[in-house]
Order: C-alpha cells, then sequence, then structure tokens
C-alpha cells in the first residue's frame, strides 16, 4: 500500500535568507524568501516556519501566498538575529496542476552569517539557501 502512495519531488523551489536595509527602522535585518524558479506558477503556497534546537523552541508561524509565478519570489517573514542561533524549518506544501507538493528546507543553527552569503536565484542580493 505504502508503495502505491506517489510523492513527488520538489524541485526549483528554495529558501533563502537575504540581508536587507529596513528603511523603516533603520537598521540592517535578515529577510525568508521563497524563490520559485519554475517554469510553472505555483499555487496555494502554505509555509510552516518555526526554529528549534534541543532545549529551545520559537511558535510556529504559518503564511499562506495564493500564487507564485514563475521564477519569481516573495517575502516570507523578518527572521531575528536571536533566532539565527537554532535551527529554523520553514515547511513549504504548494500545488501544481492539482497535484500536490511538499518539501521541509532548514537554515542550520548560525548558518545565517553575513561571511556565508553568496548569490542566489532570482533575487538580485546575496543571501544563504536554506539545504
Amino acid at each position: 500500500m505504502k508503495e502505491d502512495i506517489e510523492i513527488p519531488k520538489v524541485e526549483k523551489i528554495h529558501v533563502a535568507a537575504v540581508r536587507e536595509f529596513n528603511e523603516a527602522f533603520q537598521a540592517e535585518e535578515w529577510n525568508a524568501y521563497i524563490i520559485n524558479n519554475k517554469n510553472v506558477t505555483i499555487e496555494m503556497i502554505l509555509i510552516v516556519s518555526k526554529g528549534y534546537d534541543g532545549k529551545k523552541e520559537t511558535s510556529v508561524m504559518r503564511h499562506k501566498l495564493e500564487k507564485l509565478p514563475p521564477h519569481s519570489f516573495a517575502k516570507i517573514e523578518f527572521i531575528q538575529d536571536e533566532v539565527l542561533q537554532l535551527n529554523n524549518e520553514y515547511q513549504i506544501t504548494f500545488f501544481v496542476d492539482n497535484k500536490m507538493f511538499e518539501k521541509t528546507f532548514i537554515f542550520k543553527k548560525n548558518s545565517v552569517k553575513e561571511d556565508l552569503k553568496k548569490e542566489i536565484p532570482l533575487i538580485p542580493k546575496l543571501g544563504i539557501l536554506a539545504e
């Protein structure tokens, strides 16, 4: 029975942390983005995020996007510096052609740092991709 369940592989979808200047607060901050590098629109995107390690855990945050066009990106949330000392998990669920896809992306604790930034798909800024 389990072998009859098809679990489609998620490809060309990424989660990135990008360091940006916040005009309102006049400060540099990390923001999480979802990137759709596919040639199709993804729909009904549900994102569940949380930070954790063996001793601490953050609140669970939930986000929803109706659609994300091909070769585009959208901001998920601001990431507090204190939370970067934890593993940060983003569970992404979405639909393409009425088929559900799901993948969990993780920024391992202390892996989001200024000196580790590099080019990332589609966003014209340096950042860090989640695994």
